[in-house]
C-alpha cells in the first residue's frame, strides 16, 4: 500500500486492462468478540445466494477429487487431509532459477484436473493453491482455458512456489509476459484482454507439476487446489447493503508501518508489507504461531519479527513484492491445521455472514484519502482485515496502515467502505478511470471447519 495516490506494481498492470474495457482512536491490542462471535458462532448463512454471484470458485480437495484427475507420476493420498503427491517420477527436467541464474535436475510428476466449466463465464481467473513443499521441492501451477469462441488457450503458468528459500530451493516467482493476443497474465490473474468484445472463458483444466531433487523420497503434498472465475460487471458504485450481523472478533493487531525500511531485498518494509502484516494477524487469530529458531534470522532489535517473517515467506522474486494474492493464500496454509483460498465476494452480507461464523477477512481495495473517512491517506491498492461489524453496520478493519499496533483497529462508515471495496471502476488523483478490485478477498479457515464454519463458507461460494 501507499499512502500517497502512487500505482502499484499491480495497480498498473490491472490499469492496462482497465483502459481496454474503457475503450470498448487507540483501543487495547486485542479487542474482546462480541456476544456470539467467535471461531463456532453462527451466522444465518444462506447457501442459495451463491447461485447467482458473478463469481465461480472451484476446488479440488478430497481423495475423490484426486482421483479424478489425469497423472503422470503422481499419487493421490487418502487421510484426514487428502491430497496428492510424488509416486514414481515421470522424468527429470532441468530447471533454471531466473532469479538466482542457477540450474539444476527436478524430477517431476503431474496431475492435471478434469475440465471444470465454470458457471459465470470469466473475465478474470485467479488460481489458489495450499501446499506443504520440504526443503527440496516445489510446485508449479498452470491454468488452460477455453474461450467462448471455442479456442483455447496456451497452458499459462500461475506461479511457481516453494515454501522456503534456502539453498536447495527455487524462489517463488510469477511468470510475466505470457498472452496469447486474446488475454494476458497479470502477476498471478488471468484476465481477457478486451472484455468488451464479449469474449469470455467458459472453461479451464489446472496442471499441478510437483518437482523433487533427484534421487530423494522427499515430495510436496498438495492439499487444495482451485480457482475464482470472475466477470464482475463494470461499475463505479454499487448498491447500498442492509447491516444485517454486527459483533467483533478477537484478532490481533499488527503495523505494517512500523516495519519502514526494514528488509530492502523484501521490498523495504512499511507501505509495502499491507498483504503480509494482513495475513499474519489472521493466521495468528487461528493460532499459527512461529518458533524461535523460525524466527532467528530476524533482526532482534525488530518489533513483530513475526511480520517480518510473513513478508519474507510471501516474496514474489519477479512480482518484486509481498503482494502476490496466491503466495499469501499458500504461505498462510503452511500453518498446521490452516487453508487459504482467493476468491470474490459479492456484498458487506457476504462478509457478515463470515463475520457471525468467526471468520475474518483480508479485502484489497483502492480509493483516494477523501472517498474513505478517518483513513488518513490514499492507495493505488491496499490490504486491510475486516473483523466486525457495529450495531450500525459500520465496518470494523484492522488496518495495517497505522502507525502502530494500538492505531490498527478503525471503525469506517459502512457505505464509503462497501463501495471502494466491491467497484471496478474508480477516478485516480488525476481524473484518470482506473480499476477497482472488485471485491477481491483472501480467506484463511480451518482445514477442518466446524458445521457453523462450513455453512457460511458455502453461502459465499467456497466449499
Amino acid at each position: 500500500m501507499s499512502r500517497v495516490e502512487q500505482p502499484s506494481r499491480r495497480a498498473l498492470l490491472a490499469a492496462a486492462v482497465a483502459a481496454a474495457a474503457v475503450a470498448g482512536g487507540a483501543i487495547p491490542a486485542v479487542a474482546q468478540p462480541a456476544p456470539g462471535a467467535g471461531p463456532d458462532a453462527g451466522g444465518g448463512a444462506d447457501p442459495d445466494r451463491a447461485g447467482a454471484r458473478p463469481v465461480d470458485y472451484h476446488a479440488w480437495t478430497t481423495y475423490g477429487d484426486w482421483r479424478r484427475g489425469t497423472v503422470r507420476g503422481a499419487r493421490p493420498v487418502a487421510g484426514a487431509r487428502p491430497g496428492v503427491v510424488i509416486g514414481a517420477p515421470a522424468g527429470t527436467t532441468d530447471y533454471t532459477d531466473p532469479h538466482t541464474g542457477t540450474t539444476a535436475a527436478w524430477e517431476y510428476a503431474t496431475w492435471t484436473s478434469p475440465v471444470h466449466r465454470l458457471t459465470v463465464p470469466a473475465t478474470e481467473v485467479i488460481a489458489s493453491w495450499n501446499a506443504h513443499t520440504p526443503t527440496g521441492t516445489w510446485v508449479q501451477v498452470e491454468l488452460k482455458g477455453t474461450y467462448s469462441d471455442g479456442t483455447d488457450t496456451p497452458w499459462y503458468v500461475m506461479g511457481r512456489w516453494a515454501a522456503g528459500d534456502g539453498e536447495r530451493d527455487i524462489r517463488r516467482t510469477s511468470v510475466d509476459d505470457q498472452g496469447d493476443g486474446k488475454s494476458s497474465i497479470w502477476t498471478d490473474t488471468f484476465s481477457v484482454d478486451d472484455a468488451s468484445t464479449g469474449l469470455r472463458l467458459v472453461s479451464y483444466r489446472l496442471r499441478l507439476t510437483l518437482h523433487r531433487r533427484p534421487g530423494t523420497r522427499t515430495t510436496p503434498t498438495v492439499w487444495r487446489l482451485g480457482a475464482m472465475g470472475s466477470d464482475v460487471p463494470d461499475r463505479f458504485t454499487v448498491p447500498a447493503s442492509i447491516p444485517r450481523h454486527a459483533g467483533e472478533l478477537r484478532v490481533p493487531r499488527y503495523s505494517q508501518e512500523i516495519h519502514k525500511g526494514q528488509y530492502p531485498e523484501y521490498d523495504n518494509g512499511g507501505e509495502a508489507w499491507c498483504s503480509p502484516t494482513s495475513s499474519q494477524m489472521i493466521i495468528e487469530y487461528w493460532g499459527g504461531r512461529l518458533t524461535e529458531e523460525q524466527l532467528a534470522w530476524v533482526d532482534p532489535s525488530y518489533a513483530d519479527p513475526q511480520v517480518c517473517h510473513a513478508a519474507r515467506y510471501t516474496y514474489d522474486y519477479q512480482y518484486a513484492g509481498c503482494g502476490n494474492w496466491p503466495f499469501n493464500a499458500a504461505y498462510a496454509a503452511t500453518f498446521e491445521g490452516l487453508q487459504g483460498v482467493v476468491t470474490r465476494l459479492g456484498s458487506l452480507a457476504d462478509l457478515e455472514t463470515l463475520i457471525a461464523a468467526g471468520i475474518p477477512a483480508i479485502t484489497s481495495q483502492s480509493f483516494l484519502e477523501e472517498e474513505l473517512t478517518g483513513a488518513g491517506y490514499g492507495t493505488s491498492g491496499h490490504l486491510m482485515t475486516v473483523v466486525g461489524f457495529t450495531a450500525d453496520g459500520d465496518v470494523i478493519a484492522n488496518d495495517p496502515a497505522s502507525d502502530d499496533n494500538e492505531a490498527v483497529r478503525r471503525v469506517y462508515r459502512r457505505r464509503e467502505w462497501e463501495n471502494i471495496w466491491l467497484r471496478t471502476k474508480r477516478y485516480n488523483a488525476s481524473g484518470k478511470v482506473v480499476s477497482g478490485t472488485g471485491g477481491v478477498c483472501y480467506l484463511y479457515f480451518p482445514a477442518h471447519p466446524s458445521p457453523r464454519q462450513r455453512k457460511a463458507l458455502a453461502a459465499v461460494g467456497v466449499r
